[in-house]
């Protein structure tokens, strides 16, 4: 694959793709000609998904490398994978000292260990083949701090590192590897958090067009929407009392004191089984 070309043809993989920004920029991507896979640990839903989309799904645990490995094998016996997009993630909110050691084990084993075991897994085939690309769904909590994400903020700063860092690791190969920032995503992961004042808020579809452009341009990293990233990079040279006030004005503790905790249920109680069933597959 040509470094400009287009995605047509390209085979594509894109982790976390049953629901949200993984399911629209499958949509997407299918749309513009690729051959996209989908892979989540939940099955049910990812296969629902494929089949509604008109791709291809199958179940992939990102933190075992066994999943990869599995999953790599099936898109690849029509061929090797071009395209890898890391998007599969986990966001619970709240007060750190509450926070149990099963769900920040998730949390840093889907968001930073999934993410490296992706780009392990298909790396150096890419850079011996002289083509591909790796596009990680960060987030702009890998550059902004937020109260009640500690742990998230910490795997989001990871999966930006890890991306920029792989990407001077590859560099010459004819592989790229690129980050999206998105900032706030109307998704499941936002369920019940109240969004806007101070943070862009967008849709999945955004993130997806958004990473349709890295893979043509190639960038290293781009934030949704594209101003945010260069904005907030701004606020190295303003001194912290100002940050603060300014903080205070947007009320940037609102995952601490005005969550919806009916509204967000669904989704907590989803990763709470989710963190007990990786607790348990981790210690057996």
């Amino acid at each position: 694959m040509p470094t400009q070309s287009p995605v047509r043809d390209a085979r594509v993989l894109i982790t976390g793709g049953a629901r949200g920004i993984g399911a629209a920029t499958a949509k997407l991507l299918a749309e513009r000609g690729a051959r996209v896979w989908i892979g989540d640990v939940d099955e049910q839903t990812c296969l629902q998904t494929a089949a509604e989309l008109g791709v291809r799904g199958g179940r992939l645990d990102v933190t075992s490398v066994s999943s990869w490995q599995q999953m790599l094998a099936r898109i690849e016996a029509d061929g090797p994978l071009d395209i890898l997009i890391n998007n599969a993630g986990v966001m619970p909110l709240g007060a750190f000292e509450a926070e149990t050691a099963q769900v920040r084990d998730l949390i840093l084993d889907v968001n930073i260990r999934g993410v490296l075991n992706g780009m392990q897994a298909v790396l150096p085939g890419m850079a011996g083949r002289g083509r591909g690309h790796v596009v990680n769904v960060a987030s702009m909590a890998g550059m902004i701090p937020v109260p009640g994400m500690v742990t998230y903020n910490a795997s989001k700063f990871a999966a930006l590192g890890a991306s920029l860092s792989a990407r001077r690791e590859y560099a010459g190969t004819g592989v790229a590897v690129s980050a999206v920032l998105p900032s706030a995503v109307r998704t499941e992961l936002t369920s019940g958090a109240p969004l806007g004042g101070g943070m862009p808020t967008v849709d999945p579809e955004d993130v997806a067009a958004a990473i349709v452009a890295v893979l043509r341009s190639r960038a290293a990293r781009r934030s949704v929407p594209r101003w945010v990233a260069p904005a907030w990079s701004t606020t190295a040279f303003v001194p912290e009392w100002v940050q603060n006030l300014a903080r205070r004005l947007v009320d940037d503790r609102r995952a601490l004191t005005s969550l919806d905790t009916a509204a967000r249920s669904a989704y907590v109680e989803r990763v709470e089984r989710q963190a007990r069933a990786h607790h348990d597959e981790s210690a057996s």
